[in-house]
């Protein structure tokens, strides 16, 4: 199970663990070793291992460095995968709902590999996808949100209905264009909530990806993209 600790992981494996067709025994999760924290999510470890302990799956990370390259992500995302193939794991699980080229990047590397790849949420409406995660009890809160799309003040809020009605128009419920990540702590995969207090609330600016300089539609994209990360400290 690729695994961010977000709702759409969340909701991702409760959907799976009612499918007789598949057994979940590992999650998998990228971090950022250099700050020692899920990468774009910006989650301390500590916070990723509790949920992993509540969720009673064994914890496996891919080792990030800042702002890897995709040929330095591939090669560390393939050998982690040989390994869990030798093992005799045959699929990878992923939380994925809309974006099809993601979906036919991951397929096609994982053919590759002699592996296959599941989708329990996709093409499933995300309003629909909202509406369970919240009628099933899970409990989530947001730790980043992109500010082209959301302010400050959505960041470090409860993900519930009123979080629903005030997202602005343009953006989707669950976040699905990067507007927002989350981070889930009670639901009916846990075995007990994970703890934490709310810490500041930080920007941070990254610069945009490269782009074709010869194209003059590339002048209108922004050179770089901020956003806020609330800190989630793991209780004592």
């Amino acid at each position: 199970m690729n695994w961010s600790g977000g709702k759409d992981s969340a909701l991702c494996l409760h959907r799976i663990k009612q499918d007789p067709n598949y057994h979940i025994n590992a999650l998998l999760t990228s971090v950022n070793a250099v700050h020692d924290r899920v990468s774009m999510h910006g989650v301390r470890r500590r916070l990723l291992e509790a949920q992993a302990a509540s969720l009673n799956y064994p914890l496996h990370t891919l080792e990030l460095p800042e702002m890897p390259g995709m040929m330095e992500y591939e090669s560390i995302m393939t050998s982690q995968l040989n390994a869990f193939k030798s093992l005799g794991y045959t699929h990878s699980v992923f939380g994925d709902i809309f974006l099809e080229d993601l979906r036919a990047y991951r397929e096609i590397k994982l053919e590759a590999m002699g592996l296959q790849a599941a989708f329990p949420l996709w093409n499933i409406p995300t309003e629909q996808l909202m509406e369970e995660f919240l009628d099933l009890g899970f409990k989530a809160i947001i730790v980043c949100v992109n500010d082209r799309y959301l302010d400050k003040s959505f960041c470090g809020r409860l993900i519930d209905g009123s979080f629903v009605r005030d997202l602005p128009p343009g953006v989707d419920v669950c976040g699905e264009n990067g507007e927002y990540h989350s981070f889930v702590f009670d639901g009916p995969v846990f075995n007990h909530p994970v703890t934490f207090t709310k810490g500041e609330i930080v920007r941070r600016t990254y610069d945009a990806p490269r782009t074709d300089t010869l194209n003059p539609d590339s002048m209108d994209q922004p050179s770089s993209y901020g956003f806020y990360f609330c800190d989630l400290l793991p209780s004592v």
